[in-house]
């Protein structure tokens, strides 16, 4: 019999994720122990810095520039949140609505170079709109996770202690690339008017939906214990049917496995290689090995 052992872990609350974190579903080889913290993208850089969890929640991006510059992080393909993000990018609805086409020369508040709803973001207006992205400025608020990572030289880092709202409320910047309530704050208006629509347009046009986290190991505690993957697997895709997800008739934000996620990951490497967030277009099967390709 495997001694069951305890995962040092970093894990959001999510449908998708509820039963675990709960303790609904239990293992008889795997105790967690949940980090207590309020949102699991603060610990990022916990993460691919300091190796401090087992098991983490991580953005897609940030993996693949962790990989890229050899950090020890294996990938499992548990998709635990997943977003389409034609909503993501906002103007000031005091302001006149803005075209993609009008963002050459404007200045665009993003937290970081390297967040994954930045690089789906700007992939897209590239992709799909057509934006140049060098014609736009870019000014970012944060270091990236992986530290290897650094802004563009002709990027612009905000004053110390500014805010990105109250920058675009100031007229100090165009637009911005924003998550969570603020999309839902009155001052600010959809780039991308009919960003619904424009999302099915992009599903039904990929077959994909956009990954935003994944499910990474540290490298060693996989080493030490290689049936740890698959274990993880079934109670990742058992707490997703407890859920009742995906909903009948639905989308699948949560996709399992190497083929469900197949087509989203390729398109999130070649923009992250675009934005120069990494040094090469990784293959798909590269992200993977023999202990986690499910």
């Amino acid at each position: 019999m495997t001694q069951k052992i305890t995962l040092n872990s970093l894990l959001g609350e999510y449908p998708n994720t509820h039963a675990l974190r709960a303790g609904e579903l239990t293992s008889d080889r795997i105790d967690f122990k949940f980090a207590d913290v309020e949102t699991a993208s603060k610990a990022f850089k916990r993460v691919v810095r300091d190796y401090e969890f087992d098991m983490a929640e991580l953005a897609i991006v940030t993996y693949l520039s962790a990989k890229d510059v050899g950090r020890p992080l294996v990938l499992l393909p548990i998709v635990v949140r997943g977003k389409f993000q034609h909503e993501s990018i906002v103007t000031l609805a005091s302001r006149p609505p803005m075209t993609a086409a009008e963002l050459k020369g404007k200045r665009v508040g993003v937290r970081s170079h390297s967040v994954t709803t930045v690089t789906w973001v700007r992939g897209i207006l590239e992709s799909d709109y057509g934006v140049d992205l060098d014609g736009i400025k870019w000014v970012t608020f944060e270091d990236p996770h992986v530290p290897e990572i650094k802004d563009p030289i002709d990027f612009e880092r905000a004053d110390k202690g500014k805010n990105m709202m109250d920058m675009l409320v100031n007229g100090e910047i165009d637009a911005a690339v924003m998550t969570g309530a603020s999309l839902k704050d009155p001052r600010v208006q959809f780039l991308i008017a009919d960003h619904k629509d424009a999302a099915a347009a992009w599903h039904a046009k990929y077959n994909a939906v956009p990954i935003n986290h994944m499910i990474v190991l540290k490298g060693s505690i996989l080493e030490e214990n290689p049936w740890l993957p698959q274990e993880l697997f079934n109670l990742f895709s058992s707490a997703k049917a407890k859920a009742g997800l995906p909903p009948a008739n639905g989308l699948d934000n949560y996709p399992l496995g190497i083929e469900a996620n197949r087509k989203s990951l390729e398109i999130i490497i070649n923009h992250a290689y675009r934005q120069h967030l990494i040094s090469r277009v990784f293959s798909v099967e590269e992200l993977f090995n023999d202990r986690t390709r499910f």
